[in-house]
């Protein structure tokens, strides 16, 4: 859905069990990085962890690079110029609910089968709390 507020009310949980999917560019396409609802990318962080800034996909690449439109973003079934990340905020939960391809889609995964299922190539620490902004 168009938020984690509307995707938690849509399946009836807190919005910090939504695993949102953020596209940001990279040199050979892009990374996906799913993290808690409650949370948002913390630029030093990802800097650190991939030895560049943090720039967001537009809409139309985040269409052309995983095939789903922003609102439906989801780390499966992704190009192979797509590099998935798991953020370790989500390990908190015993189950999550990324989307599953459009924008009234979910799907409710452990923490280990969202790691399985999306081919993430490692659980990182590159978000903060959306409370200390």
């Amino acid at each position: 859905s168009a938020t984690v507020e509307l995707a938690a009310k849509a399946v009836g949980t807190e919005p910090a069990r939504i695993a949102k999917t953020l596209s940001f560019k990279d040199e050979d396409g892009c990374i996906l990085v799913v993290t808690a609802g409650d949370m948002k990318i913390d630029n030093s962080k990802f800097k650190k962890q991939f030895h560049m800034k943090a720039k967001m996909l537009t809409p139309e690449e985040v269409n052309a690079y995983t095939g789903h439109a922003i609102g439906g973003v989801c780390p499966f079934a992704v190009g192979d110029a797509v590099k998935v990340y798991t953020d370790i905020s989500l390990q908190r939960f015993e189950t999550v609910f990324p989307a599953a391809g459009s924008s009234n889609s979910a799907i409710e995964l452990s923490c280990e089968e969202l790691f399985k299922y999306s081919n993430s190539l490692g659980w990182i620490d590159v978000s903060r709390s959306i409370l200390n902004s």
